[in-house]
């Protein structure tokens, strides 16, 4: 840098303090003092080359249209709606339609507004629209209560179904666009429930006939026993004479058939025959597989007809039942699979199938019971246990899906903007059906590989319907 130059912005700086100074001591305002003559004079002081301005304004065509307001002739930020000077007694420069600025990247309204046709010359001019969306057109160019011009609506603009927004807005708004494809759609139903035994697993152990009970094997509550496997012996005064009976030749067949209605065991029945001799006790033997949960039997006790002298239940397969909600409902079948995770064992998943939808609901959960079947091999799953219950429910075939996002949900109908190009946009009513992972399934309405609205579309759809609002009042009288 010359020393010349470094001279200059120390006397601009030390210019620049000294004026705010002044301004802030005096109360003057900031566009008293001319900077730019300052720094002209400092310039030629120094003998510095002093570069040609740049053109603030390069008007590119002839300003046309009514003068809108007028600014400083310095380009500064002041601005005034009458012919104004500023403190150099210079004129404020007026500023036409055609020269209005336009954030958007699209011409002027107000300019377009002014010339009464836009640039290119091609569309004719309907009508006119309020400036802030009021439901107020005109047949003529006029301005609202604030002076503010109304915006020109042109032909070939009016249909209903697109609405058009410039690239500007539609970068600053974030509007994003993805494109319809065939997905399928998983919606996961979670309960919570209760492990239970199968009732068919359920065995009673009991006697059809006055007995008393010589011994009890070695069997307690909670023991695991198998098929076959003796349970106590008893002695019975009607068993034994339909023992003596059926040795006789009188009455075989009638003494066997008395002998098996009394429950004894064919094993039995067939040693009676076989050794023809009555034994002074019977041998009862475990009905099926599975674990002891209920034990009512002493040695030495009087057992009398139906009492239930042991329980036993199989857990090699379990119940699970539960508790859906009446909104849930309607997406469970019975065959469907079903994951269970049970809280005694975190980290682990169980797999069955839903057997059972039971046909009454609670009155006070508003629930209804779901019954799933799951194998216990290993007998760690145990009845009454917690567990909770996830359903996945849905097709398990591909279906037209969108975003949740591109669904708009008024209550009665539901909406969804496609993406036509070029910032041209449609607003379409749709029919949904399930949803699920994130995606709502469209059964009709749109089809797969068009593009569709995800992210702004509200503000599309607002847009949308004030513009069909405006158009029912395209046709207004004339104004006096």
């Amino acid at each position: 840098m010359s020393r010349a130059a470094w001279i200059a912005g120390t006397l601009a700086a030390l210019a620049a303090g000294g004026g705010g100074y002044w301004v802030g001591r005096d109360g003057l305002r900031l566009p008293d003092i001319d900077m730019r003559a300052l720094m002209s004079t400092v310039q030629t002081q120094l003998g510095l080359e002093q570069p040609a301005a740049a053109p603030r304004f390069k008007p590119t065509k002839a300003s046309t249209g009514p003068v809108i307001y007028y600014r400083d002739p310095d380009g500064k930020p002041f601005y005034s709606l009458e012919p104004k000077q500023a403190a150099d007694g210079r004129d404020y420069r007026p500023v036409h339609a055609s020269e209005d600025i336009s954030f958007d990247g699209d011409p002027s309204p107000v300019a377009e507004a002014a010339q009464g046709a836009p640039p290119s010359g091609e569309k004719r001019v309907l009508y006119y629209r309020n400036p802030m969306g009021l439901p107020d057109t005109s047949p003529v160019p006029k301005k609202d209560s604030m002076g503010m011009d109304y915006i020109p609506v042109y032909e070939g603009e009016t249909d209903a179904s697109t609405v058009t927004v410039s690239p500007g807005k539609l970068q600053r708004t974030g509007v994003r666009s993805e494109p319809v494809e065939r997905r399928v759609l998983t919606t996961p139903v979670r309960a919570p429930g209760s492990l239970d035994e199968d009732e068919r697993r359920i065995s009673v152990v009991s006697i059809r006939s006055e007995s008393f009970i010589e011994a009890v094997e070695n069997v307690t509550t909670g023991d695991h026993v198998h098929k076959g496997q003796p349970l106590f012996r008893l002695y019975s005064p009607d068993i034994a004479a339909a023992a003596a009976q059926y040795l006789t030749a009188v009455g075989f067949e009638g003494a066997r058939r008395r002998l098996e209605n009394l429950a004894v065991p064919a094993e039995v029945i067939n040693e009676i025959e076989r050794t023809r001799k009555v034994p002074l006790t019977i041998t009862w033997a475990a009905p099926r597989d599975g674990i002891v949960f209920e034990r009512n039997v002493s040695d030495g006790m009087r057992a009398m007809p139906g009492d239930v002298l042991f329980r036993i239940v199989d857990h090699s397969a379990i119940w699970v039942l539960a508790d859906v909600t009446e909104r849930d409902l309607s997406g469970i079948r019975e065959g469907q699979s079903a994951t269970v995770r049970v809280r005694s064992f975190p980290g682990r998943t169980f797999t069955g199938t839903v057997t059972r939808i039971y046909p009454h609901l609670s009155m006070e959960t508003r629930t209804a019971r779901v019954r799933i079947e799951l194998a216990n091999p290993d007998g760690i799953l145990r009845p009454a246990m917690y567990a909770d219950v996830e359903f996945a429910t849905g097709s398990q075939s591909p279906v037209v899906a969108v975003p949740d996002s591109a669904v708009i949900d008024t209550g009665t109908r539901q909406i969804v903007i496609l993406d036509r190009g070029e910032g041209k946009f449609e607003p379409r009513e749709v029919k949904v059906g399930v949803r699920g992972s994130g995606f709502t399934e469209v059964r009709d309405g749109i089809a797969e590989g068009d593009k569709v609205v995800v992210a702004a579309n509200f503000l599309i759809d607002a847009e949308s319907n004030l513009k069909t609002a405006l158009q029912g009042l395209a046709t207004p009288e004339a104004t006096p």
